[in-house]
Parts: structure tokens; sequence; C-alpha cells
């Protein structure tokens, strides 16, 4: 009986084969995420050579990508060879990562919040910088000329923001077709239109903003867009919320299997201890 006894507890584990596994196959999948972000912006960074035209976004886009892809890679591979080979350092080291990003995440969220005029300062800066550099990089080209079309806008603030773009500016001494005109992507255009005249915001900017309503959307982005955040709440709260969500399971899957392995190690440590022990 004792023999049988003794064989059963050292058989005995407090670590728990579906929480260890599911904490590998959730760091997996992520980590095979954070490879696809970094092969996406290392292709993108080789593909860009408009230096210059992308300093308005403050973060090159690619730049940004592969910076977390790489993060996360790191985080993920220390979640997934720690549940598997069952090391603690490992295990603390994902956990401390992600409840560190979370909380800066948090604090980001109300910063954001309190500070709503700064921040909107800054979008504004932006997209102003992005009009300036608009006729250099086809990239950003292409994602002012769909941000004003999907959010029916003409610049930051006003239409007439055109103007700071060298092409686009309205001194009579600028000698470019374009002067005081506008993108066509701030024309108002007819649903049943297949063919999509470029020209159409030729001089706009020489019009007043009750004639030029006429022709384009003459509201500027940042409102447009105010207005797009203040009733989409419940989107970006869905978002926010599932962007939480993993990173939550990930601490609590972590915290679970890191607690069984230093019970696990108790046990052992009582067997070695205690094997000698006729009593037990």
């Amino acid at each position: 009986m004792g023999g049988r006894r003794r064989r059963n507890d050292e058989d005995f584990s407090f670590v728990s084969p579906v929480v260890k596994y599911l904490l590998f196959l959730f760091n997996f999948i992520f980590w095979i995420i954070a490879l696809v972000m970094v092969s996406i912006g290392v292709y993108a960074r080789m593909m860009k050579h408009a230096e210059t035209a992308l300093a308005c976004l403050s973060v090159d886009p690619a730049v940004m990508l592969m910076v977390v892809g790489i993060l996360m890679f790191f985080i993920t591979f220390c979640g997934c060879v720690g549940s598997l080979r069952e090391n603690i350092c490992l295990l603390q080291t994902f956990c401390v990562c992600l409840t560190v990003i979370f909380m800066l995440q948090l604090v980001a969220g109300v910063l954001g919040f309190v500070f709503a005029d700064k921040a909107r300062n800054k979008v504004t800066e932006m997209i102003n910088k992005a009009i300036i550099h608009y006729r250099e990089d086809i990239d950003l080209q292409n994602l002012i000329d769909f941000g004003q079309k999907e959010f029916g806008c003409c610049g930051g603030v006003t239409f007439t923001d055109w103007s700071q773009n060298m092409y686009f500016d309205c001194k009579q001494s600028n000698p470019s077709r374009e002067r005081c005109s506008v993108p066509f992507s701030c024309c108002i255009m007819p649903p049943d239109k297949v063919v999509i005249n470029t020209m159409c915001g030729q001089g706009m900017q020489e019009l007043e903003y009750t004639e030029a309503v006429k022709f384009i959307h003459a509201n500027g982005c940042i409102d447009k867009l105010v207005d797009w955040i203040h009733s989409n709440l419940f989107l970006l709260g869905g978002v926010a919320l599932g962007l939480a969500i993993p990173q939550l399971v990930g601490i609590l899957l972590s915290q679970i299997l890191i607690n069984q392995i230093k019970d696990q190690i108790e046990l052992q440590n009582y067997n070695v201890k205690h094997r000698s022990d006729p009593w037990r």
C-alpha cells in the first residue's frame, strides 16, 4: 500500500494540460500575426522611396508596423516557450509585458479624453502637413483622397486649407494649372457617375463658401472626424474591448499557470525531502 501511494504522489501534477496548451495556442496565433506584421512592414519599407512625404505622419506606418510586430513577437515568444517548458521566468516576463501594455493603453485613453483639445490640435497639425506633402507621395495622396471621400470633407478646418499646398496655392504668382483648386476627392460626386472628372475642383477656392458647397464638400475633415467619433462611441468601445480581452485572457492564463508550476515545484521538493521517510 505504501509503495502504491508513493507512486501516485509522484505522478500527480498541479499543472493543468488544458491551461498549458490553451496558453500556448493563444500565443502561437498572435506569434504568427506578429510575423505577418513584421513582413508587411519590411516589405512596405523597402518599397517606400519618398521619405520626406511621410514625415507629416510623425511616425512612418511601415516602421510602426515593424516595431509593434517585433514587440509582439518577443512577448508571444516568451508566452509560447514559457508555457511549453513551464518556465516561470518567461511566463512572468510575458505577464508583466501584457500588464504594462494594458496599463499604457488605459492611460493613453484617459489622457486622450482629458486633453481632447490638444489632441485635436495635434491632428490638425498632422493634416496640414499632409496637405503640404500631398503631391509628393502616392500612398499619402491616396490616403487623403480616401479620407475626404469617406467623410465627405475637404481640408483640415475648411476647403481653403488646400492653399497651403504649392500646387493649389491661390497666390497670383503661382504658375500651377491647379492654382486655387482642390483635389477631386473634395467634389460632390453623383451616385450614378461612372467616370470621375479629376478637374472638378478647379478654381473652387476662389468661390465663396455658399457657392462652393454646391460643388464640393466645403467643411473640414476635423469636424467630420469628431462627429464620426461621437456617433460611433459604441463601435470604438467595442474595438477597445476587443483589444483588451485577449490581453486580459493572456494575463489570467499565465498567472494560473505560474501558480500551478509553483505548486508543482513545492510538491516535488516535498517528495524529495520525504522520500526516505516511511511515515509520510
